[in-house]
This record gives C-alpha cells, structure tokens and sequence, in this order.
C-alpha cells in the first residue's frame, strides 16, 4: 500500500527534486572537482620541477667550490628544498580550500593568531629551528659528514628545519631535533690517521721485526692512503712482549677500515718471515729433598 505525501513532504522532495535537477549547479560543481584534482595532480609537479632546478644550481655551484665548501652548498641546496616543499604544500592546500568557498582572509588571520599562541606555547620548536639555522650558518657538519653527537655516531643524510637525519654505519637511522645537538665531532673534515700497535715477543730481533713490518708497509696499496704508514718505533715493553707502532695518514673517516689492512699486511709479512707473536709462558721449578732445586 503505497502512503501518499503530505504537503510539507511534496515541497520537500520537489525541493530536492529541484537541485538534482538544476544543470547550473552540477556544472560548477563538476569544474570545482575538476579543478581540485588539476590543482593535486600539478602542485606535485611544480614541486618537484623546482626541487630538479634548485638540485642544477645546487651542483653547478658544487663543482665550481672547493671540497670543503661545496659541502656547505649541497647542505643549503637540501634545505632549501624542504622550506620550498613545506610552502609549496601549504599554498597547494590553501587553493584547495578556496575553491569550496572557504574565505582565505580570515582565515590567514586566525592561523595568524593561533600560530603566535602556538609559537609561546611550542618553544622547543622554535628552539629546534634556530639551531638548525645555525648549524649552517656556521657550517659545523654538512650532509655526507660523518659525525658523532651525544651516542649517536654516523652519516648526516639531512639537515632539516626541525630535525637532523644520521645513518648508522649498521643500518639504523637517528633522527634528533636540532635543539638537542649540543656537541659535535665531525670526523669529515681533516685527514684521519689510523694508529696500530704490533706485539714482538722478547726472543725476536727488534731491528729485523721493524724492517720486516716497513717493507710490508711501503708496499701496502689502499685508494684510502694519503701517506705510506710510518714505523714510530716501540711505543710499550710489557711483561711479556714488546709493542711497534705504526701510524698512516688517510683520508677523512677511512681510519678503521686502512688500520684492517695494515693489520692484515703486518700478519702475513711476520708469518713469512718467521717472526712470532709473543704468548703467555710459565716457567715450573721442581723443588727437591733438602730445600736444594
């Protein structure tokens, strides 16, 4: 049994009626639609062509530097990149929101005032910030530096507004508000010197142990080298051996992996010629009747 409408009811759907059939309203509705998905769709795009421009200029500029200071270029190159990509969102969203109607004025207004109250209320943030400013304006460490802050020790990937990104050397990935970098080392910027102490038992000929290890050295071919290693002489007389060291100039942050060779080419020049390493030894006497040994 079908209920007939009532007269509030008839004027309600003839209303509704009246809307789904109205052609002037569905043709700017379908234009704001299509213009929102023009303005995702290209936003990105823009985007992304001024990240290539500024990534251009960014290694343009590097290459005409010097080493030191095209690292502080590709630094400023990055954060530029992130200021443009946060504005270039904002904006993007800001357009978006004008074309449902919304009135940017006031609104900008508000986000005005609001963004004051926030800005007493988040002061680690601006904190965070102005560090951040001032690691690039002083230049303490750029991308690609390795360097070590508080317990974390590793590659700078980024250097953002708020934060910095470290890759370790195993894999893991710190990221630290700038605020909290108190103090740096930054191991990238001068040459690092790899140090290795080799042990001689007291029975081996110290001269023909330091010969033996300088013509290994001299022959020791790694690309991380700056300077053949030197043989500084004995740096320690223990209980039971005597320690050489060697030092070898190298490249920034190439100490661990040059003193692993220099290691290995010590080894098997000691091990063709003959020469041991020193290990714990115990001497027993065997007393006999009458206190005599």
């Amino acid at each position: 049994m079908v209920k007939q409408m009532t007269g509030s009811e008839l004027v309600e759907f003839q209303k509704v009626m009246s809307w789904l059939s109205d052609e002037q309203f569905w043709s700017g509705f379908g234009q704001s639609v299509f213009r929102i998905a023009a303005i995702i769709i290209i936003g990105p795009i823009i985007i992304w062509i001024a990240n290539k421009l500024i990534d251009r200029v960014i290694l343009n500029q590097a290459a005409k530097r010097l080493p030191n200071q095209s690292r502080r270029v590709t630094t400023v190159g990055k954060l530029i990149k992130n200021v443009f990509s946060y504005i270039g969102y904002f904006i993007t969203f800001m357009i978006i929101l004008s074309e449902f109607g919304i009135e940017l004025a006031p609104l900008l207004a508000g986000a005005g005032v609001i963004g004051l109250a926030i800005g007493f209320g988040a002061q680690s943030l601006v904190k965070d910030i102005i560090a951040g400013f001032f690691i690039i304006l002083e230049d303490q460490f750029a991308v690609g530096d390795v360097i070590q802050t508080g317990q974390f020790k590793g590659t700078v990937e980024v250097i953002g507004l708020r934060t910095t990104r470290i890759l370790n050397w195993t894999g893991e990935v710190h990221i630290i508000p700038n605020g909290m970098i108190n103090e740096v080392t930054n191991f990238s910027i001068n040459n690092s010197v790899a140090v290795v102490d080799v042990a001689i038992s007291y029975e081996e000929d110290v001269d023909r142990a330091t010969t033996v290890i300088r013509e290994a050295m001299n022959q020791l071919e790694d690309p991380n080298l700056v300077k053949q290693p030197e043989i500084l002489g004995v740096q320690q007389i223990g209980a039971t051996d005597v320690k050489l060291r060697i030092t070898a100039e190298c490249l920034p942050s190439a100490n661990i992996g040059v003193a692993r060779s220099m290691n290995l080419a010590i080894k098997k020049a000691l091990d063709e010629n003959g020469i041991d390493i020193p290990y714990p030894r115990m001497v027993t006497y065997q007393r006999k009747e009458g206190g005599v040994d």
